[in-house]
């Protein structure tokens, strides 16, 4: 593994660093020239390919921790990746904005191109793409500086954000886990709860709202509660969601959010959902099995941004078949959920079996 960082300054020397060697190919750690930001670039594996992973923009106590997202956050996309059936490679760039700080758009263009520098002198071993903080205008903005990204908007050739095709994967999954908890993958009158109505959450508020589910909504943002509003969802406060009774838990905010705290106090049958790396650590899986809650894992949930940005990509991209393999996600939680009743396993252990298997057939 090669690290290459740029000198911190005396603020951050103090810092504690991670003592475990993470068993990534690569870690590049960088002082953008113009924005003065600490970027971070992730490559976990190209064993299948490129690594493609998006570029998230995000407020940090320390740099410290922005690294430790990026080693996290592209361990996990080579899991999906993988179990998405993807010729990718898993990895993840990070921009850390400090705490207090606020950028302005002449900043965020700087940011950018400071981070297609860092991704060019990786020379192809890793694509980028929009995430959470960036979008496909930013994305553009980096392809003034590399080759290697993808999601550029629609009208600079590119195929746009993936939050549809997201969105349409975590449904699929939610679909496939009704019918392993209850038998019936009719949506009508269940009870799902949604925590966070962004880009991915909001879509897939509406498109469950459509297929006939009871919704209660929450964001930290307030003026979301227009989109409850709209759909005839209730509200809840967002620090109260995990504890409404329900069919459903809906996690579709930033990572972390199943505690063992979280899990005791879940009243509902299964957990489905958009956000990434949802579990605290890998023991809360076991307690969700403990407590009989079936957790569909996100790497293989959320996939179908990755594989519409992968798919939507190539010159001769057909959008049926597009579709097609977005909804296999479905199929693919399905296959996971059974095989961890089958085993004894938890449903973590059983997707990440899935990702092993691909990824050793590589070699």
């Amino acid at each position: 593994m090669t690290i290459t960082h740029a000198p911190a300054p005396a603020a951050e020397v103090n810092a504690a660093l991670p003592t475990e060697a993470p068993d990534h190919e690569r870690v590049l750690i960088t002082r953008g020239p113009r924005s003065g930001l600490t970027i971070i670039v992730a490559v976990h594996s190209t064993r299948l390919g490129q690594a493609l992973g998006g570029a998230r923009l995000w407020r940090y106590g320390h740099w410290t921790d922005a690294l430790a997202d990026a080693l996290r956050l592209s361990q996990a996309m080579t899991m999906k990746n993988a179990a998405a059936g993807l010729a990718r490679g898993g990895g993840k760039s990070v921009v850390a904005i400090p705490a207090g700080v606020t950028l302005d758009e002449a900043q965020k263009r700087d940011a950018m191109l400071d981070l297609g520098d860092a991704v060019e002198s990786l020379g192809g071993a890793y694509m980028t793409a929009e995430d959470v903080g960036t979008s496909a205008e930013l994305m553009a903005v980096v392809h003034e500086r590399t080759e290697h990204v993808c999601g550029l908007p629609a009208e600079q050739g590119g195929v746009g954000e993936p939050a549809d095709a997201t969105a349409a994967g975590v449904h699929a999954s939610i679909i496939a886990t009704l019918g392993h908890v209850f038998g019936s993958t009719d949506a009508t009158g269940r009870h799902l709860v949604i925590s966070g109505l962004g880009q991915v959450g909001g879509r897939l508020a509406r498109s469950l709202a459509a297929a006939g589910a009871r919704l209660t909504v929450t964001d930290v943002a307030a003026d979301k509660r227009a989109l409850a509003d709209e759909l005839g969802a209730a509200w809840v406060d967002p620090a109260d969601a995990h504890r409404v009774e329900a069919d459903v838990f809906v996690p579709c905010g930033l990572g972390g959010v199943l505690t063992p705290e979280v899990v005791d106090e879940l009243r509902v049958r299964a957990v489905v959902g958009a956000a990434n790396n949802q579990l605290a650590s890998r023991d809360v899986a076991r307690l969700l099995t403990e407590r009989r809650i079936v957790w569909a894992p996100d790497f293989v949930v959320n996939a179908g941004g990755v594989i519409y940005l992968d798919v939507a990509s190539e010159p001769d991209a057909d959008q049926a078949a597009l579709d097609a393999r977005i909804a296999g996600i479905g199929d693919t939680v399905a296959s996971a959920l059974r095989d961890a009743e089958l085993r004894g396993a938890t449903t973590l252990e059983a997707a990440e079996r899935l990702a092993r298997t691909r990824l050793d057939a590589a070699r």
